[in-house]
């Protein structure tokens, strides 16, 4: 059933176009990324379907009834509201549906009213949508859903304003997940989370059976919760494609080459044309010199055919985002073990004003040389803290901090703090290194998406991206061999991200790094560094390998164990310890299911496997036909026939990806 129509959308600020003729429908239970560069429009799209903006043409259109809950990047609340209020406000409609039932109970218990088989029927339709919403097990849900975003009981009574910014995001998301929407709209809804709480909700998600839109910059999570991605690019909707983020960008490159391979055979055969005309127009065989150039003047400027519509055949080049291009270099080979941690304990003095706090506390610690190490805990655990001490921001409570020989540290701050808000682009990047010349730093910022009259705007001026990519060309001006950086992915696109995981992974040098984006860990990290409890443990490995060892850890070990753990901790009835099922349908925490399937059911589940496979098959065939007369085409130059090949090639991706996905269901 479809929730959601979009119709092409258009939209402007002022005279700059955002993205036209966005078009799209929404069924009921996917789940859908929204992807592209930062500034192509995702939010606006997504505020547009909430209702809370106007799209300059185009409409969005609800199924009747449907009900649709936003989590907005900026959290806003009523001035003194508390998070126990806004809460009760989120589920009303659970309260009112409570009343009518409560109302209803005490009309049908008069059964000698003319009314009452009326009245049971609208009673019969009340508790079943009562039951929908999660009306009888609301007090389970809130509990559970507080936890999982780290909310102790003291809080529902504290006014919403005086949270910090992650705290307001996140009692944004309790109430948005609790108001039960048949479309969930989510704006960066990993922002401000840490790891605990990150996985909470993918499993939260994963286990909810509403609809959901998303934008995030987050890969990982974009992976583990999505099963659709559309593609904001270049002013319009650049793809719809089935499938999570990894799978977008598989089927995306496949696209983007297939689209190549024919703009090239197109262009080939254009400049043979273009040959022959030139050589035979004015000799015998001008006549069919002439009939080409009519042909081919058709084919690049486009015809209103005999059925009255405009036919453009033209294949163009695909196209391409500006990415940022550039690299970094130790400047020289420091010690063997570029960082050492003494006894170190990291926090804050107490004074008159405030009492001192101890975060992190260090026997001995060693970073070497050329390790890539995530240092990753808990909000407030000290991450960021510890970093500003390591770097000489703060001074150590103990202990000491000892950086190698001939080791040059630079550190990129989480809030770019180090930038000067009324100095220009020009002006940050000259300030570390003073004998560069300006047409230097213009080249050089031009790998960093600054062109033009860019390097003139005022670093306050800056969106935190532009910000985050001037400290990064600070980085590449100032070298070193150890770089500590602090959320290095904040305020990037996805693109920017993948190019810094690039230039981060070629360096020959020494990297600290905090970052909560997962993806980004597990590219460039071959240590975690994890603060706990105060301390500090470590593991080799990235992120996938920590979850995959803590996992592994956490399950009992042999029968006796097993049997331990169930006498301390009684089993809860299956109803109140949902299991969060993965894209193919298989128990996320791999638990099988506590019954056999019948062996009808096993039968019918192996035809229909078996018939999948049949129709991949077949599919792939026509695909490696299709190939074959494409090539065939592009070497006789029938430009038509590359086009419509070229379709059928695409359509057949889509099925053929489409076809997978459901064998992987019935695989299980």
């Amino acid at each position: 059933m479809t929730l959601l129509n979009v119709g092409g959308l258009t939209k402007y600020f002022g005279a700059e176009l955002i993205f036209a003729d966005v078009s799209f429908q929404i069924a009921r239970g996917e789940k859908m990324a929204i992807v592209g560069v930062n500034g192509a429009g995702k939010s606006t799209l997504l505020r547009i379907i909430a209702g809370v903006e106007d799209a300059t043409r185009g409409g969005v259109h609800l199924a009747r009834g449907v009900r649709v809950a936003t989590l907005a990047q900026e959290a806003r609340f009523v001035a003194g509201q508390t998070l126990r209020a806004e809460l009760a406000t989120a589920i009303t409609h659970i309260a009112e549906l409570r009343d009518e039932i409560a109302d209803l109970e005490h009309l049908i218990a008069d059964h000698e009213h003319p009314d009452w088989n009326e009245r049971l029927e609208r009673y019969g339709e009340a508790t079943e949508r009562f039951e929908l919403a999660g009306g009888y097990d609301l007090d389970r849900r809130t509990e559970m859903v507080l936890d999982g975003l780290g909310f102790v009981e003291a809080q529902l009574d504290q006014p919403l304003q005086q949270f910090s910014g992650g705290q307001k995001t996140r009692a944004a998301m309790a109430i948005a997940l609790l108001s039960d929407p048949d479309i969930l709209l989510l704006d960066e809804p990993t922002n401000h989370l840490d790891l605990a709480a990150l996985e909470w909700l993918e499993r939260f998600l994963l286990d909810w059976k509403g609809t959901m839109i998303v934008v995030s910059h987050d890969r990982y999570f974009l992976n583990r919760v999505t099963n659709r991605t559309i593609e904001i690019a270049f002013n319009r909707l650049d793809g719809d494609y089935p499938g999570g983020y990894n799978k977008y960008l598989d089927l995306k490159m496949a696209k983007l080459e297939l689209q190549l391979k024919m703009y090239n055979a197109q262009q080939d055969q254009i400049a043979k044309q273009e040959e022959y005309i030139r050589r035979f127009k004015n000799s015998t065989l001008s006549t069919q010199a002439r009939g080409r150039e009519r042909r081919l003047d058709r084919l690049k400027n486009g015809y209103r055919g005999s059925d009255g519509q405009w036919h453009d055949d033209m294949i163009k080049s695909p196209d391409q985002q500006k990415k940022l291009a550039f690299s970094l270099a130790a400047d020289a080979r420091g010690a063997e073990v570029a960082l050492r941690l003494d006894g170190l304990t990291v926090g804050y003095a107490g004074s008159a004003e405030r009492d001192g706090r101890e975060l992190v506390t260090v026997q001995s610690l060693e970073l070497p040389r050329a390790r890539r190490v995530a240092l990753m805990g808990p909000n407030g655990a000290g991450k960021t803290t510890l970093l500003r001490t390591m770097v000489g921001e703060l001074p150590p409570l103990r202990g000491h901090v000892r950086v190698g020989h001939r080791v040059t540290l630079n550190y990129y701050a989480q809030a770019h703090e180090g930038l000067r808000p009324n100095a220009t682009v020009l002006e940050e990047v000259r300030r570390v290194k003073a004998n560069f010349k300006e047409g230097e730093i213009r080249t050089m910022l031009g790998r960093f998406l600054f062109s033009g009259d860019d390097v003139f705007k005022k670093i306050g001026d800056l969106s935190g991206g532009e910000r985050g990519r001037v400290a990064l060309a600070q980085l590449l001006v100032l070298g070193g061999n150890l770089l500590v950086l602090d959320e290095p992915t904040n305020h990037l696109d996805i693109d920017a991200r993948g190019a810094l995981e690039n230039v981060l992974n070629e360096y020959n040098g020494t990297i600290l790094f905090v970052s909560h984006d997962r993806y980004f860990i597990d590219a460039v990290a071959d240590t975690i560094w994890m603060v706990r409890d105060g301390d500090i443990e470590v593991f080799d490995g990235n992120y996938t390998d920590y979850v995959a060892a803590r996992d592994a850890a956490a399950k009992p070990k042999s029968a006796a164990q097993a049997r331990d753990a169930l006498r301390a901790e009684p089993v809860k009835p299956a109803a109140l310890t949902p299991v969060a099922a993965s894209s193919n349908g298989v128990p996320s925490n791999g638990a099988k299911p506590a019954l056999p399937v019948d062996e009808k059911e096993s039968r019918r589940r192996q035809r229909r496997q078996s018939a999948i496979e049949g129709e991949i098959a077949g599919i792939e065939a026509d695909m490696k036909r299709v190939e074959t007369d494409l090539e065939r085409a592009s070497t006789t130059g029938d430009t038509k026939k590359i086009t419509l090949l070229g379709k059928q090639h695409a359509d057949m991706q889509t099925m053929l990806q489409t076809r997978y996905d459901e064998w992987a269901a019935v695989a299980g």
